[in-house]
């Protein structure tokens, strides 16, 4: 994992002095048993030192912040809930950077049911958003296992996907406006609620998906939709992705836009949550080698996606794409069944060492993917646990190799992350796909990002960021390589 390549030293206490007044008594953390929660990652070990945790209150607090650091040089590691997973948010070990945390920026600041939209501050958790949209009868559809603790601005900022994309798409496509603290500390007031706005480059898609390394989001509009009032979920056991894309496809066909989720998991993920996970159990008595979990929403009365829901899974298991099929009876147990699919990534942790990969592919390739790769990492490693799952409607599929079950305990495996990684991502890159679908870049995946872009590319990038950001203050080392 590579650090960024520039020169460090301590933020002198003047500075830091100055950084405390702007925030007040209660905008500050410096104690380290404090300030120690928000260096390290809650998985993959990313972790680094600071002097100084900021918490400031208002865009305005954000902005002073920022010219304060740009005045002197020092950089910035903005930080939401820190729940990333590719240590975009973390620091640096040399105490030459300072956090800013926008958790208590947390109002909601306007709720414009005419125009379907919500305005909110970055600091917001986006489990309430979700209730607040819910409480409204309307619907915020990002969806991820994260959301009790995420906040929306870390979500802009890496452009998260979620269970919904099918759907609704990513992040990008939820918003509408965005307010921004730029690297000089001037504010962007970009909150406009338009749909349409065609007056040149639409600014907020620059910030959206640039981890932090552009300005700091310090608050978003909205896209909100209407609830739905009916729904059907369904655990389906398969035999092959292959069969899943046909499924997908065939559900599509009957069902159109109302397919919201669907989400295919190989069997040794669901030993590995039944394993590492309390609470939960087997939703099949028989054993599948994959699975598919889909949901179909609409906004008819409840119950009215029964039938068509059910003639179309009839129909596939004709066709021989679904072998075996549990539609849930109630909310309670379609809960049941994405609560397993949430704990996924909480379960890989509890079973030993993995290399996590989080690509995307045209759909039409999924299967293809999945069994290219598998092959490969098993001719180099035997016993190696294959592992694979994800939303199969955009292509993401989480394609995380577990250690051989006699390293599970060691720290072996991690040493192989260059070699598996290769396989892998140039695997995707040949298919025409991505090596980062919704994670983000980061510092996890910096090298891979520079050896797979193009110099076009990366010339393209390079030059929005030191227009925006030329002394490279704003989350240096994370995203593109100066």
């Amino acid at each position: 994992m590579s650090e960024p390549l520039r020169a460090a030293r301590p933020v002198p206490e003047s500075v830091l002095a100055e950084l405390k007044t702007i925030v007040g008594f209660n905008g500050y953390l410096e104690d380290a048993a404090d300030v120690d929660p928000f260096c390290k990652s809650w998985r993959d070990d990313f972790a680094g030192a600071v002097p100084l945790v900021l918490r400031p209150q208002t865009t305005e607090e954000v902005s002073g912040l920022v010219k304060c650091c740009a005045r002197h040089g020092i950089p910035i590691v903005p930080q939401g809930g820190n729940t990333g997973l590719t240590g975009a948010s973390q620091p640096r070990a040399d105490m030459s950077e300072v956090i800013i945390s926008t958790a208590r920026m947390n109002k909601v600041r306007e709720i414009d049911l005419d125009n379907d939209t919500l305005t909110v501050e970055s600091g917001v958790v986006l489990q309430q958003i979700q209730s607040i949209a819910d409480d409204n009868q309307r619907l915020f559809p990002l969806s991820l296992g994260a959301e009790g603790s995420c906040q929306i601005g870390g979500n802009l900022s890496t452009n998260a996907g979620g269970t919904q994309v099918l759907r609704y798409g990513n992040t990008r496509a939820l918003i509408l406006g965005l307010e921004v603290v730029l690297p000089n500390g001037e504010i962007w007031h970009g909150l406009r609620g338009l749909r349409k706005d065609n007056t040149g480059y639409d600014m907020k898609h620059l910030f959206i998906g640039a981890e932090g390394t552009l300005g700091i989001v310090t608050a978003a509009v909205l896209r909100l939709f209407p609830k739905p009032t009916a729904s059907e979920t369904a655990w389906m056991g398969l035999k092959s992705p292959k069969d899943a894309v046909s499924l997908l496809s065939h559900m599509r066909s009957r069902l159109g836009d109302q397919v919201s989720g669907f989400e295919l998991m190989q069997r040794t993920i669901i030993d590995f949550v039944l394993e590492g996970v309390p609470g939960h159990e087997d939703p099949m008595t028989s054993q599948h080698a994959w699975y598919v979990l889909a949901e179909v929403t609409g906004q008819g009365e409840p119950g009215s996606l029964a039938e068509p829901f059910t003639n179309a899974l009839g129909e596939a298991m004709e066709l021989g794409l679904v072998d075996d099929a549990v539609i849930a009876s109630s909310g309670a147990q379609a809960a049941r069944f994405w609560k397993m699919r949430e704990d996924m990534a909480e379960a890989q942790k509890a079973i030993g060492v993995g290399i996590k990969h989080d690509v995307s592919v045209p759909v039409s390739k999924i299967a293809e993917f999945i069994e290219r790769a598998n092959a490969a990492l098993l001719e180099r490693y035997e016993g190696l646990r294959t592992c694979a799952f994800g939303h199969v409607g955009d292509g993401n599929m989480h394609f995380n190799p577990m250690s051989p079950a006699d390293w599970s305990r060691t720290e072996t495996f991690r040493t192989e992350r260059e070699p598996v990684n290769r396989i892998v991502h140039d695997l995707v890159v040949e298919l025409g796909g991505s090596i980062s679908a919704e994670h983000g870049i980061g510092r996890l995946r910096l090298d891979e990002n520079m050896h797979y872009k193009s110099d076009v590319e990366v010339a393209m990038m390079r030059s929005v960021k030191q227009a925006l950001d030329p002394q490279n203050i704003m989350n240096p080392g994370k995203v593109i390589r100066l």
